[in-house]
């Protein structure tokens, strides 16, 4: 079985000489900017394993949420997960989208858990490719003991309190925060991974626009262990973006009617609503790209 580290071996070398990351989170360094020179070795994995056919479809929904942000506006990008690739297969298809795809690409910040910089060295280089900021995600915390791992939790909280404090400074200066809303990629033999989670309410509360994003075709499968232990596959990627909405209204309207169904935790209602309308886009995105693969 090919995976990313017996297929890709010596650009994962090429990348984790070329970084400079710094290999340990702290609240000084949240915000990271994307490193160019390793963008390209991304480019040539995705260019290796995306079949013809593959691209975008919606990226005038995707220009209409820039115009928005470069006006000053708040605006989400709100993505399905499925992969270890779906950024990079995400930026390479913008940038070969024409119209406004390289400016879109280029506007991208992603929210990234800071495992991503610190269990992995080959994974921390390849997440440096992408502009993001760096948080430290409620479910890292869950087993935590309050005495015991008193001083990391105390870490976490300054590491998200830097990381909010960047977001609120940058959200309205032209950039498109990138949120993958189950805040994992989904797993077969787990169905909990495809549930939204609940924090996401607090971005929807807190931005003016959001775009969902449906991603179908995967290149890295998930596997159990490290990423780059991941079996790699040549398939037809297809990136769908749905029209931009007013965050104030997709919220109210998920809260209005979790009211109306008795549903208690209002929050969890608004960030299902957004599972809800991904899954549809993806089903209606995966019957238009097996036509593609027969």
């Amino acid at each position: 079985m090919d995976t990313l580290v017996t297929v890709f071996g010596d650009i994962i070398k090429q990348a984790m000489g070329l970084t400079k990351t710094a290999k340990v989170v702290t609240e000084h360094n949240v915000y990271q900017e994307g490193e160019a020179e390793i963008l390209p070795l991304l480019d040539k994995m995705v260019e290796a394993l995306s079949l013809p056919g593959s691209g975008v479809d919606g990226l005038e929904n995707l220009e209409d949420l820039l115009a928005k942000a470069e006006s000053g506006k708040s605006c989400l990008l709100l993505l399905e997960h499925y992969s270890n690739m779906d950024l990079s297969t995400f930026s390479y298809f913008l940038r070969k989208a024409g119209g406004r795809g390289e400016d879109i690409a280029g506007a991208v910040v992603a929210i990234a858990g800071m495992k991503l910089t610190e269990d992995n060295p080959a994974v921390a280089a390849f997440a440096s490719a992408y502009t993001r900021l760096v948080i430290y995600p409620s479910r890292s915390l869950q087993g935590l003991d309050a005495e015991k791992d008193h001083a990391e939790i105390v870490r976490s909280n300054g590491i998200n309190r830097a990381a909010m404090k960047a977001l609120n400074d940058i959200k309205v200066k032209g950039k498109l925060i990138l949120v993958f809303p189950s805040g994992t990629r989904y797993r077969p033999w787990d169905p909990s991974t495809r549930k939204g989670v609940r924090e996401i309410d607090s971005y929807i509360r807190s931005f003016d626009y959001l775009c969902p994003v449906a991603m179908n075709g995967v290149l890295l499968r998930v596997g159990r262990g490290e990423m780059v232990d991941d079996p790699v596959s040549r398939d037809i990627i297809r990136i769908t973006a749905g029209p931009v909405r007013s965050c104030a209204e997709f919220r109210e309207k998920a809260r209005a009617e979790a009211e109306a169904s008795g549903i208690e935790d209002k929050k969890q209602a608004a960030v299902d609503a957004v599972m809800a309308e991904l899954e549809v886009m993806h089903i209606a995105a995966e019957e238009k790209r097996q036509k593609l693969i027969k």
